[in-house]
């Protein structure tokens, strides 16, 4: 199953659901979706790049005057439609489309976002209004590192460490933002049960064709023992968050 694939089919079960998941996170340094109701005003129109099941988007919708969320999967879409239909909120729409090809007119939002989905930086400064803001969280290329290791394969494995954090800032300078930050942090996380683990690694990209290969549940369980803790199973989380502004 490719990426594309796999994501639709993630899309259709639960969107970007990962509520039921018992896990314990030390030393995170912020929540993306605070940290863009910090930045906006109750009159932005703001747009979320591969907004999934669109539940972070309903959540912060009171705080905006409109909001517009866009993914390229009709999975995610489908699941996204239907979590606004369950809701009380009139101010969101839903729009299937490619962050490689942003159909609005230019300079329609006053506020972009992005979570650990990929954007064209030249497609984002078109549709920002001058003095907008754009904040985008990635995942960094040493995230889950010792699962990773483990498996010896996995998202983003054998890259250099900052190598797309380096990337999109420069894209976002190239693209015309006049100032460009960037932050990041690596928290430690402890998965309280192996099916919690489980679910991570059949609903996420971040071991290819989990449970497909012979060994996958061998190295699992060898992995569990390893990293075992009375808190939990130990992992880590590392994410960088770039805001830069028009």
């Amino acid at each position: 199953m490719n990426e594309k694939d796999f994501y639709n089919k993630v899309g259709q079960v639960n969107g970007w659901d990962f509520s039921q998941v018992q896990v314990t996170t030390e030393a995170v340094a912020w929540n993306f979706y605070e940290e863009v109701l910090k930045r906006g005003r109750s009159s932005d129109i703001l747009l979320d790049i591969g907004t999934g099941g669109g539940e972070n988007l309903l959540n912060i919708a009171s705080s905006f005057h409109s909001l517009v969320g866009i993914d390229v999967s009709s999975g995610m879409m489908e699941t996204a439609r239907a979590n606004l239909n369950h809701s009380n909120v009139s101010n969101v729409s839903l729009t299937q489309m490619s962050s490689e090809k942003l159909t609005f007119p230019t300079e329609s939002f006053d506020l972009i976002t992005s979570c650990h989905a990929p954007f064209s930086a030249r497609e984002v400064v078109n549709v920002l209004k001058k003095g907008g803001l754009f904040l985008t969280q990635q995942v960094s290329e040493f995230d889950k590192l010792n699962l990773k290791a483990a498996f010896g394969r996995g998202q983003s494995f054998g890259e250099k460490e900052g190598s797309l954090k380096e990337r999109y800032i420069n894209e976002l300078e190239e693209a015309g933002f006049s100032d460009v930050q960037s932050t990041e942090y690596n928290a430690t996380e402890y998965y309280h049960r192996p099916e919690d683990l489980i679910f991570l690694l059949t609903h996420t990209p971040i071991i290819p064709e989990f449970g497909e290969r012979e060994n996958d549940f061998d190295i699992l369980s060898a992995f569990i023992q390893e990293n075992k803790t009375e808190i939990g199973i130990r992992t880590n989380a590392k994410r960088f968050m770039i805001v830069a502004q028009k």
